[in-house]
């Protein structure tokens, strides 16, 4: 009888064991695909922050140079600003659920990597 009570004791201690490494496993794991993901994220981010600038300023040499052409001030600056909102408004309504899709599968798969 004692002996029962000894092996139900150590598979009880074994149970709580196992609990406590797959807690900590599956914790290391959340906290290395978290890493992954972000860590790769940032690389791409900071390109897209000098390739956003570099439309920024290409985008207002081009406003300031159809300013020149056209002769009023602001007709090079909404010239501009309407070429951007055709574009928002292609990618609105024709590319949202592919461009939607790209960054999905991406997420996705830094997460399985």
């Amino acid at each position: 009888m004692e002996e029962n009570t000894n092996l139900i004791e150590s598979l009880l201690e074994r149970a709580a064991e196992y609990g406590k490494t797959s807690y900590e496993l599956v914790k290391l794991n959340v906290v290395d695909k978290s890493s992954d993901a972000i860590s790769s994220f940032m690389p791409q981010t900071v390109v897209v922050a000098i390739i956003g600038s570099f439309m920024l300023f290409l985008s207002l040499g081009i406003a300031f140079w159809l300013s020149e052409v056209l002769g009023e001030f602001y007709y090079g600056f909404l010239l501009v600003a309407g070429f951007y909102a055709l574009i928002a408004i292609v990618l609105h309504f024709f590319m949202r659920k592919w461009l939607k899709r790209i960054f999905y599968d991406y997420l996705i798969k830094q997460m399985l990597k």
